[in-house]
């Protein structure tokens, strides 16, 4: 079973203690050493820096990270550039940041936050620097922000109520909208605030009607923000919820065919949102829904060929949305496309090495950087290993 050294899951109280103890034991066959077989079909020249550009639907190697992480949070800067920051480190928290340059391919250290910081969030503000929320070490509410102009860290306003395994969302006024997770004594929040970048203040507002955590929280084109599925009390959540930041209140929304967590949402370019696998016990899910803001209805559409949780989903140039790695019984090396027009999901490159608990973001070039992730059996050691996707023949390829 997965498990963290320095847990956080120390603080559970019994109840959340059963709902985990599910949730874990769906994770059983997850700790499955990967195949060598995964690498098979990659060879050598993607696998080394110097190698040519990758053809489209192929993956490449590219700078190695400076410290290996997993749980950490990437962020495409205005620049840019990525920020990576935090997670675990050989499994223990980590402080460190670096900046990937898409431009050079290479990894530099800038500096470390304040806070050692795991299952938390990070959020580019619109006057460009990063607002990173909970899970420091030994106080949940503490947020620090990162000015790339700097590449300093400074302490802001403090969270209402300490949280991690919740959700951030940038608003279209510009504050921040921090909705669930777990608080410090180990309890489901259904609670929600609000930064105001203007003041560094944190407010409280509307609750939520479920309290979750491991939800996802999508910015929609009306400005409302669309939170669906996670665990709450009751078990794996099928239940969506809207928050309007006019009212500053939630309201129901039509529940998912399928209760999941551990699952991801797209915004695609019609305005639907994509969820696409995740965790129901007894294990990882192959089915996807779209969410209609129109209707608020959900409806099925073309499943994953492989079940995979700890994924991560990437809205490409094209349109299509890219699904890479993850696991199941093991780590998946195996990518998928889903094509909206078809609501069909097709094969793509290997990611090699399979990984899950990564993170995955589309650069300017329009090529999608992985980088870091759990390559093992789930002891939170990290990976140092970045890998680049090429979506298209018309994406630049800067060398």
């Amino acid at each position: 079973m997965k498990t963290k050294s320095n847990s956080q899951f120390a603080f559970f109280n019994p109840r959340v203690l059963i709902g985990f103890a599910l949730y874990a034991a769906g994770l059983v066959l997850a700790l499955a050493p990967m195949s060598s077989a995964a690498a098979e079909d990659n060879t050598a020249a993607e696998l080394s820096p110097s190698a040519p550009a990758p053809l489209p639907g192929k993956w490449r190697a590219t700078g190695s990270l400076n410290t290996a992480r997993s749980f950490h949070t990437a962020t495409l800067l205005p620049n840019g550039q990525v920020l990576v920051a935090g997670g675990y480190s050989n499994g223990a928290r980590s402080a460190s940041a670096e900046l990937y340059d898409p431009a050079t391919r290479v990894w530099t250290a800038t500096n470390s936050m304040a806070d050692a910081r795991v299952l938390y969030t990070a959020t580019l503000l619109r006057n460009g620097q990063v607002l990173v929320v909970g899970e420091g070490t030994g106080d949940l509410a503490n947020t620090e922000l990162y000015d790339p102009a700097t590449g300093l860290w400074t302490a802001t306003g403090s969270l209402t109520t300490g949280r991690y395994y919740h959700t951030a969302t940038l608003l279209r006024n510009g504050q921040v909208l921090v909705a669930g997770g777990v608080n410090i004594d180990g309890v489901l929040e259904a609670s929600a605030e609000l930064y105001d970048p203007a003041t560094g203040v944190w407010t409280a507002t509307g609750s939520m009607g479920t309290a979750r955590w491991s939800h996802r929280a999508t910015l929609l084109p009306n400005g409302r923000v669309l939170v669906a599925g996670g665990y709450g009390f009751s078990g794996y959540l099928a239940s969506a919820e809207l928050y309007d930041p006019a009212t500053r209140r939630w309201r129901a929304t039509g529940s998912m065919a399928t209760p999941r967590n551990r699952h991801t949402a797209t915004l695609l370019p019609n305005g639907q949102v994509l969820v696409a696998g995740g965790l129901k016990f007894p294990g990882a899910l192959a089915s996807a829904e779209l969410y209609d803001p129109a209707t608020e209805l959900w409806t099925a559409t073309g499943s994953l060929a492989t079940g995979r949780q700890h994924h991560t989903a990437t809205l490409l140039p094209n349109g299509q949305v890219l699904v890479a790695g993850g696991y199941g019984f093991r780590n998946i090396p195996m990518a998928e496309l889903y094509d909206p027009a078809s609501g069909s999901w097709t094969a793509t490159g290997k990611l090699f090495p399979a990984r899950s608990d990564h993170t995955a973001t589309l650069l300017p070039n329009g090529m999608v950087l992985v980088a870091g992730g759990d390559e093992d059996d789930g002891t939170f050691n990290g990976s140092t290993r970045a890998n680049l996707y090429r979506s298209a023949p018309e994406a630049l390829d800067i060398e």
